[in-house]
């Protein structure tokens, strides 16, 4: 009798499901549902490749350099880099002198307490600092960027799908919104006037909801003067930022796939190793 009744409370369960199931599809099929005008416009990454792609990529020291001056002169004003250390630079090729020479000439300064009147103060920064927040406190980077927060870039391009792809079609990606067309040929504001931009946000199809507060970081051709002489192309500068943006968030990724290759080596030869024992042990025996 009880296997009975739990046989039919759960017949009755199933059936309420597929028949809520049923009503969703038929809901589905009658009145589906309307494109957002982020579906409709939003944007894939933009084709760009690194040094550091592949299981075989490694950092390209010159262009991480070179996405350092973009960051410091271009990005810190904004972003944060709270996880990174001025002497990790070292990994990038500079050499002690040189660390703390771009620490001490770090245009903000890290916070510190005046140790005669115990008040708070700032200092010049030296190699164990973290990069200082151009920002006291969130209040501060808000009432400065319009109410808006700017993201700390330390693990950008791990927080972001497409990740270095992205921070690069997203520098590279303000439009003016009139006119502007998806790959289709629908024209936006003729299509969701409803869309158009509010005042204080810029247009971007490569960010999330089509409009961000930031506005474009890289407007014009030689923004930065690049040590090396590399022609500093608003390309060339977003292709380095977002490199080191990458070595930010993985500044072990060299070592991680050279580990990666060792353990397969290992896994290959002791795959050998087995099948030749294998062989060898069961070599008389019928299987």
């Amino acid at each position: 009798m009880v296997r009975l009744v739990a046989f039919l409370v759960g017949l009755f369960f199933s059936g309420m499901l597929l028949l809520g199931l049923g009503d969703t599809v038929i809901t589905a099929i009658k009145e589906p549902a309307v494109p957002s005008v982020e579906a409709e416009f939003h944007e894939e990454t933009l084709p760009v490749s690194f040094a550091h792609d592949g299981p075989l990529g490694k950092y390209d020291r010159g262009q991480l350099q070179r996405g350092l001056k973009v960051y410091s002169e271009v990005c810190a004003a904004c972003h944060s880099l709270k996880l990174v250390s001025f002497r990790d630079f070292a990994a990038l090729g500079y050499s002690e002198e040189q660390v703390k020479a771009l620490a001490k000439a770090w245009k903000t300064e890290v916070p510190s307490i005046n140790p005669e009147t115990g008040e708070p103060a700032t200092r010049p920064a030296i190699p164990a600092d973290k990069i200082p927040s151009p920002f006291a406190n969130e209040v501060a980077a808000r009432a400065a960027n319009n109410n808006a927060l700017p993201p700390d870039l330390s693990l950008i391009t791990k927080a972001r799908e497409g990740g270095p792809a992205y921070v690069y079609s997203l520098l590279l990606g303000y439009r003016d919104q009139a006119g502007y067309k998806s790959e289709e040929g629908k024209e936006l504001l003729k299509e969701f006037p409803e869309a158009a931009t509010p005042a204080g946000l810029h247009f971007n199809p490569w960010f999330a909801n089509l409009n961000i507060a930031m506005a474009a970081p890289i407007v014009s051709d030689d923004q930065v003067t690049y040590d090396d002489g590399t022609k500093a192309t608003k390309e060339q500068m977003a292709r380095d930022v977002s490199a080191f943006l990458t070595w930010a968030a993985e500044p072990k990724m060299e070592n991680r796939k050279s580990a990666g290759w060792a353990a397969l080596g290992f896994l290959l030869v002791f795959t050998v190793l087995a099948w030749m024992s294998y062989k060898t042990i069961w070599a008389d025996k019928k299987h």
